[in-house]
């Protein structure tokens, strides 16, 4: 059975940690996944490494922002093997940087390649997390997600598949098509049209239009040792974190 991890950005409007922590172990969750505001600083990180340990919750993938990662490596790698984390993902573009040519995107594959190089040279994976816009043709008819890894061959790619629906793309081509860069997938899903408005369009896992199932049987012909169960707006987390967990068990 796959041991499916629990994005905790999920449920960052509903502290305190340690609760949401708690709640996890007793739902079911072996893993979870943290995100920049966690690791703000050395005392958000040891409260974090103490409650992982009390919980006997698992951190093997985070989510680090790209200024953290290029500014100050060497804290991404001491937090990482704090937490335990074994793969950085960078999750999103910076404010500043908004490309809008293949070239302009490829040039952020080649900065990220740059900024991992230090973790792998650490021994930990680095990769990229989706959102919509990379698979969004450009003027120019570039697909930003194949320009950055056009840029960047080595980087890995954590796959969020609602992200990829909602763009519009098929997302058993793109499984298919990178099959061998994905190492981790966010597990989301996406709320019939006119639904679930209050909570941004999303849906607990197995509740909306995505056919998990299918994806899943693509998904296990990939890298992917992740899979990471995520909600960008619940208004109940523990409705969201369980019903997700017994739907996603049963694919």
């Amino acid at each position: 059975m796959t041991d499916f991890s629990y994005q905790l950005y999920s449920s960052r409007n509903f502290p305190p940690l340690s609760r949401t922590l708690v709640m996890l172990a007793r739902l079911g969750y072996g893993e979870v996944e943290g995100y920049h505001a966690l690791y703000a600083d050395a005392a958000k990180v040891a409260e974090l490494a103490e409650l992982l340990e009390l919980t006997g919750l698992r951190m093997p993938t985070g989510h680090f922002g790209l200024e953290m990662i290029e500014e100050a490596p060497d804290r991404v790698i001491e937090i990482a093997r704090l937490l335990g984390i074994g793969t950085v993902y960078c999750p999103a573009l910076p404010p500043d940087v908004q490309p809008d040519t293949g070239v302009a995107w490829e040039i952020l594959g080649h900065r990220l390649a740059a900024a991992g190089k230090p973790i792998r040279d650490a021994g930990l994976g680095f990769g990229w997390h989706n959102h919509d816009l990379e698979f969004i043709a450009l003027k120019d008819g570039a697909i930003p997600l194949e320009a950055i890894f056009a840029g960047a061959p080595e980087l890995e790619w954590q796959a969020d598949i609602a992200w990829l629906a909602r763009s519009g793309a098929d997302p058993f081509h793109w499984i298919a098509r990178f099959a061998d860069r994905i190492t981790a997938v966010h597990v989301k899903d996406i709320a019939p049209a006119g639904q679930n408005t209050g909570e941004d369009g999303w849906a607990d896992v197995g509740y909306g239009t995505l056919d998990w199932p299918g994806l899943m049987t693509a998904l296990r012909a990939t890298r992917a040792r992740h899979f990471v169960i995520e909600h960008d707006n619940p208004r109940d987390p523990e409705r969201f974190a369980e019903r997700s967990l017994t739907a996603a068990q049963a694919f």
